[in-house]
């Protein structure tokens, strides 16, 4: 049976729902509510509170096919895309999982069970790896699958764990001998490091907890995390040797080729090696895209613009000149849409998005040859460029090192290899800071909730309650209760505010925040007495603060539905804050908001809230409210129930807190659109009163235009616009006054003689370079035969202008005279031989200039 990628998968997810496996979609490559990853690097990552014991479902056992990017971190694998067989930005894992369903017999049953019968991979191919103190798989080991013991081996590394303390234990990898034509033709042993022995599938049997002090003890409840890189069996079962020669990477490939006009060798040559890298990378780009991770220059925009850019560079040096990316990531979208209908709605978004960057870095690509070009000449006596300029051009303008290296050697110059690595590590070091998480902190709030419970929100309809302190922490910074009306910062809403009291005393609360799933506290002082453990205290929240915000977050929702229906369903939530004073909403789109669909948002916003129409919620599981045409908030982590919340045409997921009838919010008014990063643009709104003191404010400040301008409010466009032409017109008496004055100045230069040449030299500061070239043609008209010097000074900056009869090129090379003389301003130029100009910033070199060009036209 020849096997296609897409039967694999299925064939993966069915076997093991059959076996009462839930079979879950892939979670989006933007992890959520996890700060400790960049992306979705691995299969257990969706069910990773559930192995924390953090979130409760109501299954045992789950199957994904999960995709995944690995850019950053240890499992960097960039770099080694398209020149190794198996290293990919972009993978599917296929994996089981067990939350205490089964153990170890039951995932190495189904493991075994699966690529021997269904697969039907030959046993005498497959080895197997153990921890050397897991006994137990080894015993599971030889009973299950009959290996002999020579191809169950012990791999000290067979050991996996969640980070420096939390669950972990032993694995087990099954790997596959491809044969000796991978390990250079000649018998070798399993593990010597070549290609020959691939590891398919790793078993990892979570059994125990390591604590602070790295002693392991048993968990309660043992589970099981495995995963199968779809690519890589996919190119054994399809019987090729390299992941890129399978159906998911060739077409591409094939593609690629076609349209740059070459062949696929199926080598190790530069040419087979781009073209391995552009089909990687299209399928990042795509997928990171179709998630709403656009090109940016921070965070996770940075990663797909560089991926994207790295793309296009080595599309560079296979002779492509306009977009060519856009066209392979449509190739993507045919070939995966069967697995990810998802792919197909977001086309658009894709062609857009990409080919957007891709004019973008043909545009930079240009500036960085120029750059380049420029550091030729900052470096001409050193001759190599310094590190800091080569890491600028890998950062900035995208240029990979081998071709900064490239284009220098052609120059003859080096490159500080050492100060480009030192640059990098510095903007790695940069990035692990931006993502490190404060896992201390975490753990001593886990502590906390194991010991005391989980908080309960009580807020949705009440400002105030009572409960019992169960902590005051951070010397009375911080107090904790059992239950709370205080709304905790979530999901861009801001923490409520208000008082905490008894007979005891009374707390300010200046913020609410929740440091985890559960726990909500109370931050601020106390301004009288001093509560005590155990006791019950009275709960208000700030009603008139909380009130204005619910307008806001209201309004956002509503905000968010407007720009869907007018701009489209590209369009999705980047972030946002809700506060009292005002909104914000970050928002993924291709370019500036016009002042007409700026318009129709706010109209729709407030034809809404003029409906009055009842804001409801429904607890919902996550797929019924998916169902129900839901859209999830940025950033957001949902668990098996959701919230949903339906104000007139929009439902959202979302937890926070909000109006009861859409006519409450009063208001809505945009009072700032503006880009916030490439693709994403940001919109400022407020509500309510705010809303009318800004209008206030608008026709006072219309009002004070009026007044200056003595007119009434409805003249002053004309007003302005009359003042504008007047303006205009004394611009251009102005300037033809300076015009005349200048030309004068030239008109009535006397030329001098220099040798036997004549020529004319005047300075006439404050004229702009361009406008020199205008009076240099009058002057050579008027002398005939000669040469021209115009020097022009504004402040520091100095420019010059040489040129010359047609009678005396053959003499004199404007371009090259202009060059040297420039250089006693600090600058430099060039041009042709009959007129040249060139520009400088020291002011102070005019004299040595005039002497420089008098001497050079005495010698010639």
């Amino acid at each position: 049976m020849t096997w296609s990628s897409d039967q694999i998968r299925q064939t993966f997810l069915s076997y093991f729902e059959e076996r009462g496996h839930r079979s879950m979609s892939s979670l989006s490559l933007i992890p959520p509510g996890d700060g400790t990853l960049l992306f979705t690097n691995a299969g257990m990552v969706q069910f990773k509170d559930i192995f924390t014991g953090e979130r409760e479902v109501d299954y045992t056992a789950a199957t994904t096919s999960q995709k995944c990017l690995r850019v950053s971190g240890k499992h960097n694998d960039l770099e080694n895309v398209g020149r190794t067989r198996r290293h990919h930005t972009f993978f599917e894992m296929l994996g089981n999982f067990s939350f205490g369903e089964y153990f170890k017999r039951g995932a190495i049953e189904s493991a075994w069970d699966l690529l021997v019968n269904v697969y039907q991979l030959p046993i005498e191919k497959l080895y197997v790896t153990v921890h050397p103190d897991d006994d137990d798989a080894r015993m599971l080991w030889t009973e299950i699958s009959s290996l002999p013991p020579e191809r169950i081996l012990d791999d000290p590394e067979n050991f996996w764990s969640m980070g420096d303390t939390g669950p972990c234990g032993p694995c087990s990898e099954i790997h596959y001998d491809q044969g000796k034509e991978l390990s250079g033709g000649v018998e070798v042993e399993f593990g010597d490091g070549s290609d020959r022995y691939l590891e398919i599938w790793n078993l990892v049997f979570m059994q125990y907890d390591r604590d602070e002090t790295g002693a392991l003890k048993a968990l309660p409840s043992p589970s099981i995390d495995t995963g199968m890189g779809l690519e890589r069996i996919a190119s054994l079962l399809q019987g090729e040797s390299s992941n890129y020669h399978c159906d998911l990477f060739l077409p591409l490939i094939d593609a690629t080729a076609t349209m740059a006009g070459i062949s696929y060798d199926r080598s190790d040559s530069e040419t087979d090696v781009a073209l391995r890298v552009i089909a990687d990378h299209a399928r990042s780009a795509t997928f990171l895209v179709a998630d709403g991770i656009y090109p940016e220059n921070e965070g996770r925009g940075y990663v797909v613009r560089r991926v994207m850019r790295r793309a296009m560079r080595f599309g560079y040096k296979l002779g492509f000149t306009k977009p060519f990316l856009v066209d392979v990531c449509a190739k993507v979208i045919e070939r995966m849409s069967d697995a990810f209908p998802e792919l197909v709605d977001k086309a658009p978004v894709i062609e857009k998005i990409v080919r957007l960057e891709e004019e973008r870095f043909l545009r930079t690509l240009s500036l960085g040859l120029k750059r380049l070009d420029h550091a030729f000449t900052e470096f001409a006596s050193s001759k190599q460029v310094a590190g800091g300029v080569a890491f600028e051009l890998y950062d900035t303008f995208g240029f990979p090192l081998d071709l900064t290296v490239q284009a220098a050697e052609e120059r003859g110059f080096q490159v500080d290899i050492d100060g480009f690595n030192h640059s990098m590590e510095q903007q790695r070091a940069r990035g692990r800071a931006s993502w490190k998480g404060t896992l201390s902190d975490t753990s001593d709030w886990q502590l906390f909730r194991d010991q005391h419970g989980t908080v309960e929100f009580e807020g949705y309809d009440q400002d105030n309650g009572s409960s019992t302190v169960l902590a005051i922490l951070n010397d009375g910074k911080t107090v904790v209760t059992q239950n709370t009306p205080f709304y905790a910062e979530s999901g861009g809403q801001s923490g409520d505010t208000g008082t905490l009291s008894n007979d005891s005393g009374v707390f300010e609360v200046t913020d609410t925040q929740r440091p985890i799933d559960g726990v909500i506290i109370h931050l601020g002082e106390f301004t009288q007495g001093m509560f005590q453990v155990g006791e019950t205290v009275e709960l208000n929240v700030n009603s008139e603060q909380r009130n204005r915000t619910r307008k806001n977050h209201s309004a956002t929702h509503l905000l968010h539905h407007a720009l869907r229906v007018t701009l489209g369903d590209h369009v999705k939530q980047r972030g946002s804050h809700v506060g009292p004073d005002r909104l914000r909403f970050d928002f993924s789109h291709f370019g500036p908001v016009t002042a007409d669909e700026l318009r129709n948002i706010e109209r729709m916003v407030n034809e809404r809230i003029l409906s009055n129409v009842a804001v409801s919620t429904d607890i919902l599981s996550k797929e019924e409210a998916v169902a129900c045409g839901a859209v999830a908030f940025f950033g957001d982590k949902y668990g098996e129930t959701v919230r949903m919340l339906s104000i007139s045409d929009s439902i959202e997921l979302c937890g926070g807190t909000h109006v009861h009838a859409t006519g409450d919010i009063g208001m809505f008014k945009v009072i700032h659109e503006t880009s916030l990063a490439a693709g994403v643009r940001r919109i400022e709104a407020v509500t309510g009163l705010s809303a009318l003191d800004w209008v206030f404010e608008q026709e006072d400040l219309l009002s004070n235009i009026a007044d200056g301008l003595k007119s009434s409010r409805a003249e002053v466009p004309a007003k302005i616009a009359k003042l504008s032409e007047e303006v205009s017109a004394l611009k251009g008496e102005l300037g033809a006054i300076k015009a005349k004055n200048r030309s004068a100045g030239v008109a009535n230069a006397q030329p001098v003689k220099i040798g036997d040449i004549s020529a004319i030299i005047v300075r006439l500061d404050g004229v702009k370079g361009g406008d020199l070239r205008d009076m240099a043609d009058k002057a050579r008209n008027r002398i005939g035969s000669g040469a021209v010097l115009l020097v022009s000074a504004n402040g520091p900056k100095v420019a010059l202008l040489v040129a010359f009869t047609d009678d005396l090129i053959d003499r004199f090379h404007a371009g090259r005279i202009v060059g040297q003389i420039a250089q006693h301003i600090g600058g430099r130029g060039g041009g042709k031989p009959d007129m040249a100009q060139a520009g400088g910033s020291n002011s102070d070199g005019i004299p040595a200039v005039l002497d420089a060009f008098k001497t050079i036209i005495s010698e010639g």
